[in-house]
C-alpha cells in the first residue's frame, strides 16, 4: 500500500485565494467537515446535507446522483457571483474533481485542492464514534485514502492552481473567531442586549427552544419561582425555574406534569427537566412517571409509595 509522505510531496503551498472553489480530498472519517467548519457555513457545500435534503437521509446512496445535482446548482449559482465556496465530499474520483474544476474555470475562480491527510487507519477508527447508521464501511475507507494518495502527486495536473495539504495551514483563528463573536453576542458584550435570562435556557435545552419560550412574569404558580411556558399553536409545557434545588442553591427547571397518584388530585405535580428530551416526555405525559414527581398534594412517588405500605399494614 502507497504511504502519504509529506518529505517527498509537492512544494509547500499553503495558498487559499479569496474567492476560490476549495476541493476538500480526503476519506470518511478523516476530518473534512472539521476543516470546513472553518468557513463560515454559507460558504461550505457538503454532499451529505444534500443527499439529507433530497432524501431526507444524509446515508442514502441512491439519492446522491440527485444530490450532485442539486450541489452543482448551488454552486454554478455561488461561483458565478465570485463567492468563495468549499465542496465538503470525499473526491476521491478523478472525474468528481474534473466537473468541479471546469465549474470553477467557466466563472474564472481560481481552485484549491486541499488534501486532508489523516491515516486510513484513524479513518477506520473514527467510524465505530458514529451512528451506525453514519459508519463508513472498512474497504469504502481504505479504498477512497488509497484514491487520495494516488492521486496526490498528479493533482496539479488535473488542473488545480493550488495544492494544499491541510496539516500546513492555520484556520484555528478561522474557526475560533465567529465562535468568539457569537459569544460575546449572547452575552452582551458587544454592545447589544445579549440573551440576558435566556442564557440558562438554552444551556439546559437548546437554541431551537428560545422562540417558543415565554417567561409568565408575575406568576405565583410555583411559589415565587419565576414561571415560563413553551408553547407552538394549541401546545405548552409549564415550568419553573427553580432557585434552590435540594437546598443546595443550585438553579435548575421543573416541569408542570399530571399527578402519578391521583388522576382527580388538584394539586401541582412537579417533575425536573434537564433537557430536550425531557420537554418531549413532559407534553407526551411520560414525565409523570418519573421518580423524582414531587406533588404538592401527595408528595414524591417513595411518599405514596410509603403511604400505600402504611395502609396496607
Amino acid at each position: 500500500m502507497k504511504l502519504f509522505r509529506l518529505d517527498n510531496a509537492l512544494p509547500l503551498d499553503t495558498t487559499i485565494p479569496d474567492p476560490s472553489l476549495v476541493v476538500l480530498i480526503g476519506p470518511a472519517g478523516a476530518g473534512k467537515s472539521t476543516w470546513a467548519k472553518s468557513w463560515p457555513a454559507t460558504q461550505v457545500l457538503e454532499l451529505d446535507q444534500f443527499r439529507a435534503q433530497v432524501s431526507d437521509d444524509a446515508t442514502d446512496q441512491e439519492a446522491t446522483e440527485d444530490a450532485v445535482f442539486a450541489l452543482q446548482a448551488v454552486l454554478e449559482a455561488r461561483l458565478s457571483r465570485g463567492k468563495m465556496t468549499v465542496v465538503d465530499a470525499a473526491s476521491a474520483e478523478a472525474a468528481v474533481r474534473a466537473e468541479l474544476i471546469a465549474t470553477a474555470r467557466r466563472h474564472g475562480v481560481p481552485t484549491v485542492a486541499l488534501v486532508v491527510s489523516t491515516p486510513a487507519s484513524v479513518c477506520v477508527e473514527r467510524q465505530q464514534g458514529r451512528p451506525v447508521n453514519r459508519r463508513v464501511p472498512e474497504q469504502t475507507v481504505r479504498a477512497q485514502h488509497a484514491l487520495m494518495v494516488e492521486a496526490w502527486p498528479g493533482l496539479p495536473a488535473e488542473g488545480f492552481d493550488h495544492v494544499v495539504i491541510a496539516e500546513n495551514l492555520h484556520r484555528l483563528d478561522a474557526l475560533l473567531r465567529p465562535l468568539s463573536d457569537a459569544r460575546r453576542a449572547d452575552l452582551g458584550w458587544d454592545g447589544g442586549d445579549g440573551l440576558g435570562d435566556l442564557l440558562l435556557v438554552r444551556r439546559y435545552f437548546g437554541p431551537e427552544i428560545l422562540p417558543v419560550w415565554h417567561w409568565r412574569e408575575g406568576s405565583q404558580l410555583a411559589g415565587g419561582d419565576r414561571v415560563a411556558e413553551i408553547r407552538l399553536g394549541a401546545d405548552r409545557i409549564v415550568l419553573a425555574q427553580r432557585r434552590d434545588i435540594d437546598g443546595a442553591g443550585d438553579i435548575g427547571f421543573e416541569a408542570l406534569v399530571g399527578c402519578p397518584a391521583d388522576d382527580e388530585c388538584e394539586g401541582q405535580a412537579w417533575a425536573p427537566v434537564y433537557n430536550v428530551t425531557d420537554l418531549l416526555h413532559a407534553l407526551t405525559g411520560e414525565l409523570m412517571h418519573d421518580p423524582d414527581v414531587r406533588c404538592t398534594v401527595h408528595g414524591t412517588a417513595a411518599d405514596v409509595d410509603h403511604q400505600a405500605d402504611t395502609v396496607h399494614a
